[in-house]
């Protein structure tokens, strides 16, 4: 079983994927970079969430196409 995200960073995800979803990638690096430039987050834990959660989107996005 995997951890579960809050709505917090399950909605803040969703808006950078509309406004930047092309820019994201499936690597974590890049996007923990692309996190930090478009959202205003302040916890580096939060930053690293976020990021795993977008690289995991991505790659779910990938397996659909």
């Amino acid at each position: 079983m995997g951890r579960i995200k809050t709505q917090f960073v399950k909605r803040v995800n969703k808006e950078l994927l509309k406004v930047h979803g092309e820019k994201f990638t499936e690597d974590f690096d890049k996007n923990k970079v692309l996190v930090n430039a478009h959202a205003k987050v302040e916890c580096k834990k939060i930053r690293n969430i976020m990021a795993g959660y977008m690289t995991r989107l991505k790659k779910a996005q990938a397996a659909l196409s």
